[in-house]
């Protein structure tokens, strides 16, 4: 099973939130393990009433 990083973000893109996890180094306290890590940027448009979201995801 893989790790999955998550990171979300509310009115900004969903690559924003991939740079966040890259800028903060997020995986580097899971570096020594053996599993593929996946890192996975959420977004939001906190005025859709239907709440529709973008996902990005990085091997």
């Amino acid at each position: 099973m893989p790790i999955m990083v998550i990171e979300l973000k509310w009115n900004r893109t969903a690559e924003t939130a991939l740079g966040q996890i890259r800028a903060k180094h997020y995986r580097n306290v899971l570096k020594d393990r053996d599993e593929q890590i996946l890192l996975v940027g959420i977004s939001y448009d906190r005025d859709d009433p239907v709440k529709k979201h973008r996902c990005v995801i990085e091997k």
